[in-house]
């Protein structure tokens, strides 16, 4: 801004935040219990504060002003009038610039002070005092956008949930330390659009990327002040801007660059929003935006005292979903990212914490029964992580229908099934066929349950048999942080070692665990580097390591190789085959007056497990005899798809078991389309007789196919 605004028109109350109609900016605020609010403009640099403005149109609770000679790029936040009285949930403080919830660019990040705090920090009832340091000149800045953006002929890939293969990355640390990327884009959206990270993507054959967060989200100042940074991005304060600083130009527009370039290459956007807390923290966090806009509005507050914050997520606050503002600032983002930004879908972090319309949590809340009747919304992906950190917040299988869910009772299963417990066979055969038991009562299919066994939370697949405790010192927590249920198994040393016979252990394991992963019904997850070895080290949180502990490292080693020519071979094996990607559960009887099972169970023996088999704690050894014949999918043209039958053996016991492969029909013989135990996945015989015992390694994985399709 170079010349004072001399005009200011009434303006409207929609839509909200700031908002470039070609002529001018239209500033929309709500706060049901300020006084004033004063719209504050900067010099170009942000520095300085050159004007302040004065809404004094309130329509329904929301301010508004209309500039006719403001501009794209103008710098902005705001101060707010109010009553500072925490008691009664009440923290106005004009003396802070506030960050405007519906900004789409945030420029800069805060320089951490005392200043930021409403109260005096040090003082006696340090709360309930009032701070009248300023603290403009260390705050970021909104700006005003143009949302004008050539998007061409972009179109959504529109992958159908079943055929889906999700990869977990995060833009920085995905190209980081990529050699292939001009160093000046490593690390941003630019990056993530450059040929060499797409063509990765598309040999490995993943169709949906899911990014951690990028919403504009900041640094604790606790990390800070450790030389730490929130890496993961859980930290969110501006619900429609993503985070400039994974921007090489400064511009939106190379998001939504990134996004069509990804489209192009067939491979959706899911982005993982954060919408049940903000960066506020609790009641002795900072004045940064909601709390100073209108605090009793915006937060959940504790009903005999609010002067403190409801905590459901653990991050020292919760969004009120009782409040239509909350509810209707989330579902505007929401189809922001959408409608203009061409996203595919959400994962919700914490998504119990959004359920609650009171103290429980009601899976027909609010805030779902919007999105389901919502015409953009109701179409995208959907996914919750679908619990939180309050009393009754672990929801898995209970969320509604459209949403899929993360299923960590899959993660744990196969954890611990691969790591050698017993007992668990009759679990392990519910997740290897979609969790019927999670989600068909409810009306939803195999797809609703997403698969993983590794995510950006915890151990890496490397680290996973690598590592039987976490090593999080590098978070400066005395490894008092992070999980101590890993389930995890170092194959007999802790950490890394020039041992062969564990090191060959070790890769057979990752083997395993990703073969497991792709061969299960319901939609497969990757985190980004387990298929070329990444490790953190033996941290399993290291959600505040901005550095080499959580970048992705492309200096591959032989065996790094090894693995992901694997991984892009079972990738490519889940997609020959329908059989492991069905649209409906298996029903483990004939179906539709035929006279063949569409699943078997087989024991060792090669017969069908019976009720003792299923209840022999030391039993490790399970078939899955899955039978082509009785598929009865189409494709999205109503064509019928075919398929072999195929036979899944699974072997955590230590020693070979000879497995007697079924008869079944005419057909007379058994091909051999994967075998862990090699570190190809391919065995030295392909072929085998039905009838004959087929020697299945110690703690390895099969998969057979049987006789032709004419």
């Amino acid at each position: 801004m170079t010349n004072p605004i001399t005009t200011v028109w009434p303006g409207r109350p929609y839509p909200r935040g700031a908002y470039w109609d070609g002529e001018g900016v239209n500033f929309a605020i709500f706060s049901e219990h300020a006084e004033k609010v004063e719209l504050c403009l900067f010099d170009t640099k942000g520095k300085t504060e050159v004007q302040r403005i004065e809404l004094k149109e309130c329509s329904d609770m929301i301010w508004h002003c209309y500039l006719p000679e403001a501009r794209p790029g103008l710098l902005y936040g705001l101060r707010v009038h109010g009553p500072y009285c925490p008691e009664e949930g009440h923290r106005f403080n004009p003396h802070k610039l506030l960050i405007e919830p519906y900004a789409k660019d945030i420029v800069g990040t805060p320089r951490w002070s005392d200043a930021h705090f409403g109260y005096s920090i040090g003082s006696k009832h340090e709360d309930l005092s009032f701070n009248r340091k300023d603290n403009a000149s260390v705050m970021p800045k909104c700006r005003v956008v143009d949302q004008s953006f050539n998007w061409g002929n972009d179109q959504p890939p529109d992958i159908r949930w079943h055929e889906m293969v999700i990869y977990e990355l995060h833009v920085k640390g995905f190209t980081m330390q990529h050699p292939d990327i001009p160093a000046k884009f490593r690390g941003t959206y630019a990056g993530l659009a450059m040929a060499p990270a797409i063509e990765h993507l598309k040999s490995l054959g993943v169709t949906t990327v899911e990014l951690l967060p990028v919403h504009t989200f900041l640094d604790d100042r606790y990390l800070v002040e450790q030389d730490l940074r929130n890496y993961w991005g859980y930290n969110s304060i501006g619900f429609l801007a993503p985070d400039s600083r994974y921007s090489a130009s400064g511009e939106i527009s190379e998001f939504k660059t990134m996004v069509k370039a990804l489209h192009k290459a067939g491979i959706e956007v899911i982005l993982d929003v954060v919408y049940n807390h903000t960066a506020e923290g609790n009641h002795l966090g900072p004045t940064l935006s909601f709390r100073g806009l209108d605090n009793a509005s915006y937060y959940r507050l504790t009903g005999d005292n609010p002067r403190y914050n409801m905590d459901y997520t653990g991050c020292g606050n919760t969004l009120d979903m009782q409040q239509s503002c909350v509810l209707q600032l989330l579902m505007d983002s929401l189809r922001y990212w959408v409608l203009d930004m061409h996203v595919d879908g959400f994962r919700f972090d914490l998504a119990s914490a959004l359920a609650r319309e009171f103290h429980e949590v009601n899976q027909l809340g609010t805030f779902f029964d919007t999105i389901r009747q919502d015409p953009v919304l109701s179409t995208i992906k959907l996914i919750a992580e679908p619990w939180d950190l309050g009393e009754g917040g672990y929801q898995v299988g209970n969320f509604p229908l459209g949403w899929a869910e993360w299923n960590d009772k899959y993660r744990d299963c196969i954890r611990s099934y691969w790591k050698g417990d017993g007992g668990l066979l009759g679990e392990l055969a519910q997740r290897l066929t979609g969790s019927s038991d999670l989600y068909e009562r409810s009306g939803r299919k195999p797809h609703a349950s997403i698969n993983f066994i590794n995510a950006h939370d915890g151990f890496t697949l490397h680290d996973l048999v690598t590592y039987d405790g976490k090593h999080n010192e590098a978070n400066h927590e005395d490894n008092r942080d992070g999980n101590d249920n890993n389930r995890s198994w170092n194959c007999g040393v802790e950490g890394e070692t020039d041992d062969p016979e564990i090191n060959t252990l070790r890769a057979r394991q990752k083997r395993n665990l990703l073969a497991t992963l792709m061969f299960s019904q319901g939609v497969p997850m990757l985190l980004a580097g387990d298929e070329m070895g990444r490790t953190q080290q033996g941290n399993n949180n290291a959600y505040c390591q901005d550095n080499a502990i959580s970048w992705l490292n492309w200096d591959l080693k032989p065996q790094d190789k090894d693995l992901l020519e694997f991984t892009q071979r079972i990738i490519k094996l889940r997609k020959e085959h329908p059989l492991l990607r069905r649209r409906y559960f298996f029903q483990g009887r004939p179906i539709r007056g035929g006279e063949v099972k569409d699943l078997i169970w087989l024991n060792p023996d090669g017969a069908e497990m019976s009720d003792e088999d299923w209840n022999q704690a030391f039993s490790r050894c399970l078939g899955v005899h899955m039978v082509g014949d009785t598929l009865r999918e189409t494709d999205e043209r109503g064509r019928r798809l075919l398929d072999n039958n195929l036979l899944l053996l699974i072997n955590a016991h230590h020693e070979e078991i000879a497995f007697t492969l079924p008869e079944f029909d005419e057909h007379n013989r058994w091909d051999v389309l994967l075998d862990t135990f090699d570190n190809t996945g391919t065995p030295e015989a392909s072929r085998y007789k039905a009838g004959q015992a087929y020697p299945v390694q110690g703690r390895s994985l099969v998969l057979l196919k049987q006789g032709k399709i004419s």
